[in-house]
């Protein structure tokens, strides 16, 4: 029979479910054309611009992966990400909003295949075709580690078949994103970012109280040999420090470098109605990020303060990542207030879930239907068979993304690594020379997009498990090939014509 308080805590995560639905039927209404869907007519303001952009960046792996990093190894390995990760976001902002937000426009490119074949003149749409598929591969797996958190949830906290909760879960994103596109993806993003930080300072809040304190917490880490050093990782099984060197800081930093290849976040540097606000945005974000990520890393430390003072079981390897979904059980034993609070707190890990999933699935609808059957194949399509091609795409993405997310034992933390990966190593060295380097070429570009793609591949399957030096983050080495690939192909081919050449000045100056 259910108990009062797991109907509280389902009635709250089933009521949020419902608002999510309720803003995807509203924005449906107002999809009359492909830039609605994707862009949302470049109307978005600067605060739901920033709130959805980072909520959209951080996933599950803000309010699972991280802590359950820290959990078992200590600060070391989950702050130098964080700290690569915030890096990047400014830089992110700084660098590429306002200028990809202009040049878009001007170029009238809805897509970021799109903007590539129109910054390059790339007649054949050859770029287009090959970004879209870059896409396509990575946010597939990208989506399915969402849709494992969604199932680690609810099996961690009601045991309910791992299966059937993803599923469900799975169903609900489809929903709405079909439903309402870019703008209801973005509406729901930012009431999700402020889900996301009320989970978060809830279950600091109790974890510390819970744990002894502050004090506690500090001396429980304290005693585990390299539990709160940058330079060491913990390890449980011997309770030694393993040395974490220049090397690996540096390849874990290179996090921050992704972000300059997510398409999830670029459109909405092009979607926003005022490129001048787009300083208001990066503040928002920049702060935002740097405060969630901080207190996602505390709460891992706290929570195993909570093991060592009895309140919880040790959590062996994947299953730290449900360190939050266990605070958030402890909280709803304190009464119906408390289970409606514990609901919300398991709201919000479904929102950070929610807010990357919809966007991915998003981005590679327009991929297909919009950069592959139209631009690439030249197939002419209305706006009414345009849209359904995206919709069913998204539908397509999510039943592979089931059938990849099947295993509950899969890491969320491994899985968005390696995409993440794949995106800055094909996307962002393109991206940056595209904004930034008139004399870059259109061979340069894809020669840049392909060897940054397959090293991905390469690096993480055939060089990295060779250990040692070679141990290093495959984003950081791919991005390098890819960049080095640009500049050696655009310098030994000829320079863009004149139109290419005034277009990039008019967007980004001389």
């Amino acid at each position: 029979m259910l108990s009062t308080i797991n109907f509280c805590i389902i009635a709250a995560i089933v009521l949020y479910l419902l608002v999510m639905l309720a803003i995807g039927f509203v924005f449906s209404k107002k999809n009359e054309n492909a830039s609605d869907f994707y862009l949302g007519g470049r109307k978005i303001g600067p605060i739901v611009t920033a709130m959805s952009a980072e909520a959209s960046d951080m996933s599950s792996w803000l309010l699972m992966g991280l802590p359950g990093v820290a959990y078992l190894s200590g600060v070391c390995d989950a702050f130098w990400t964080a700290f690569g990760l915030a890096i990047g976001t400014w830089f992110n902002w700084y660098l590429v909003a306002r200028r990809l937000r202009r040049y878009s426009s001007n170029l009238n490119a809805i897509t970021v295949p799109e903007f590539f074949s129109r910054r390059y003149h790339d007649d054949k749409k050859i770029l287009n075709a090959i970004a879209a598929l870059v896409i396509i591969i990575f946010f597939i797996p990208y989506t399915a580690s969402g849709f494992a958190a969604c199932g680690k949830l609810f099996n961690s906290l009601f045991g309910v078949n791992y299966t059937v909760a993803m599923v469900a879960s799975a169903m609900v994103i489809l929903c709405y994103t079909i439903m309402g596109g870019f703008s209801a993806v973005s509406t729901t993003d930012l009431i999700q970012s402020c889900v996301m930080t009320i989970a978060l300072v809830v279950v600091l809040g109790f974890g510390i109280s819970t744990a002894g304190g502050v004090n506690a917490v500090i001396d429980n880490a304290q005693s585990l040999a390299g539990y709160l050093s940058l330079t060491s990782m913990h390890d449980m099984a011997g309770n030694t420090a393993t040395p974490y060197g220049p090397i690996t800081i540096i390849s874990t930093m290179a996090w921050g470098l992704g972000y300059f290849g997510m398409p999830h976040i670029l459109l909405r540097f092009m979607a926003i109605k005022d490129e001048k606000k787009l300083v208001l945005s990066r503040r928002i974000a920049s702060v935002w990020v740097v405060i969630a990520m901080s207190v996602a890393i505390i709460i891992g430390v706290v929570g195993y303060g909570m093991t060592k003072a009895g309140a919880l079981e040790f959590l062996e390897g994947s299953a730290s990542e449900t360190i939050i979904v266990k605070i958030a059980g402890l909280i709803s034993q304190h009464g119906v207030f408390a289970a409606v609070v514990a609901g919300i707190i398991l709201a919000g890990i479904l929102a950070a879930t929610m807010s990357t999933s919809d966007s991915q699935m998003l981005a590679a609808a327009s991929s297909v239907s919009q950069n592959i059957v139209q631009d690439f194949f030249k197939v002419k399509l209305t706006e009414k068979q345009s849209l359904a091609i995206a919709r069913g795409t998204i539908f397509a993405i999510s039943v592979i993304a089931v059938f990849l997310a099947r295993d509950p034992n899969s890491s969320v933390f491994g899985i968005v690594s390696f995409a993440w990966a794949g995106f800055g190593g094909a996307f962002g060295a393109v991206m940056l020379c595209a904004l930034f380097w008139k004399r870059s070429t259109k061979k340069g570009a894809l020669a840049g997009m392909i060897a940054g793609g397959v090293t991905i591949f390469v690096w993480k399957y055939c060089v990295r498990p060779l250990g040692g030096a070679w141990n290093i983050y495959e984003l950081l080495p791919a991005f390098l090939v890819s960049l080095a690939a640009i500049v050696i192909v655009s310098l030994l081919t000829a320079k863009p014509d004149e139109t290419i050449i005034k277009e990039f000045e008019e967007a980004c100056g001389k």
